[in-house]
């Protein structure tokens, strides 16, 4: 004969909960090397630091790329935050949904953007 004690907890909500905890971990992590691999070459380089030095660190494709994929990261990262504070914090559905479209076409302004850039250097 099984017992329950108490009521039964009732499970509400979209349940990302495992999925974006280690999606933020891992976004984060990524940001973190790259911010390292920037760092370094920064401090292995001799001479003034200007837009020649900076140019010339963003001039190879290779670094290009792993630019835009920690950029892209950075943009799943705010997303994900962002719909969070949303959801916890917007309680009418109209307009949580307004907030939710704005998030979206900024991060994808954001990403065109970035892509801009990079790629015009």
């Amino acid at each position: 004969m099984s017992v329950n004690y108490g009521s039964k907890r009732i499970v509400v909500g979209a349940h990302y909960g495992l999925r974006d905890w280690l999606s933020q971990r891992i976004t984060g992590a990524l940001m973190a090397l790259f911010t390292l691999i920037v760092l370094a070459q920064l401090i292995f380089t001799r001479g003034p630091i200007g837009y020649d030095l900076w140019a010339g660190i963003f001039s190879a494709q290779w670094m290009k790329v792993l630019t835009f994929v920690v950029i892209a990261s950075l943009l799943y990262h705010v997303w994900v935050g962002m719909r969070d504070v949303w959801m916890d914090y917007v309680q009418p559905v109209g307009i949580r949904l307004v907030c939710q479209v704005f998030t979206i076409v900024w991060l994808v302004g954001c990403a065109g953007w970035a892509i801009q850039v990079l790629w015009r250097l």
